[in-house]
């Protein structure tokens, strides 16, 4: 028996305008669960959502996330941002050493509400469904100029994603005066 290593910048890398997702330790290493680095860029809004059988974790390596994991006391509108849980909890803004653990059944979501990336190592369980997903989200996502909406809802449902805020990718304006590439559409 043995362990693996993976050095700095080692591993599978899946990169769209709004996924930047390198593969650690996979359900092929013999992981208790997928592990990943994802550098999660400005704008970027995962939306609410939860997974009935998948447990996840979050560590913020760099930069700063806005996180929260809690059944609100009503899941009303399309910003999670603005719900609480009935003992009072709100999403909170983490950087750097933060951490979210999320059971089953967890409503949760992270966005990169600032105008720097933020990296953040994340762990889901059990391996391999959330490998199988990242490859068909970019697979989709670099299918074209839109995206299609019906295809990643069946890429939701395949993987025990359940939507219940919108995934948005409203990356920030440029500084006036400097040229920017081509600005992504509203979901990723």
């Amino acid at each position: 028996m043995r362990g693996l290593i993976v050095p700095p910048g080692a591993g599978k890398r899946l990169l769209t305008k709004a996924q930047d997702v390198t593969f650690k330790v996979t359900g092929a290493d013999g992981g208790f669960a997928s592990t990943f680095e994802v550098i999660v860029p400005p704008g970027f809004n995962v939306g609410a959502h939860l997974h009935e059988h998948s447990t996840e974790f979050f560590y913020v390596l760099e930069g700063e996330l806005e996180l929260f994991a809690f059944e609100p006391v009503e899941r009303e509108g399309d910003d999670w941002r603005q719900w609480k849980s009935p003992e009072g909890d709100r999403p909170l803004r983490a950087g750097a050493g933060s951490c979210m653990f999320v059971p089953s059944n967890t409503p949760h979501a992270f966005t990169n509400p600032t105008d720097t990336p933020a990296r953040m190592l994340f762990q889901a369980s059990p391996p391999p469904d959330h490998e199988r997903y990242f490859e068909e989200i970019c697979e989709i996502f670099g299918a074209g100029t839109t995206v299609d909406s019906g295809a990643v809802q069946k890429l939701r449902d395949r993987y025990d994603v359940r939507q219940i805020t919108p995934l948005t990718f409203t990356p920030p304006a440029p500084p006036a005066g400097a040229t920017s590439p081509q600005a992504a559409d509203g979901e990723a």
